[in-house]
């Protein structure tokens, strides 16, 4: 998984511990912004149901759903936005 804070590439091979730290800038690693199931679309911004509400997503939490998040989805939702930009754009685009 990629670091949300700085995007440095993190070994997950092993589980996440609770106050696991990022070796490149140091914040803390077992965040909702580095989870799987963190979509701020969904109720408390998260689509594990059974997850308990954390309010500080950009802190640690104990949180024991925690899966850390696929760079592959990162990725997938920017190609989404920039394509959803693209189409506006073209439409909202003014003729001379």
């Amino acid at each position: 998984m990629k670091c949300h804070f700085c995007a440095r590439a993190i070994d997950t091979t092993e589980r996440v511990g609770f106050r696991d730290e990022c070796p490149g800038c140091g914040r803390p690693v077992h965040v909702c912004l580095n989870c799987d199931f963190y979509d701020p679309a969904y109720n408390n911004s998260c689509r594990e149901t059974m997850a308990e509400r954390v309010v500080d997503k950009d802190r640690f939490n104990f949180c024991e759903y925690f899966t850390p998040a696929q760079n592959s989805r990162a990725a997938g939702a920017s190609r989404t936005k920039s394509a959803a930009q693209s189409k506006l754009e073209e439409l909202f685009k003014k003729s001379k």
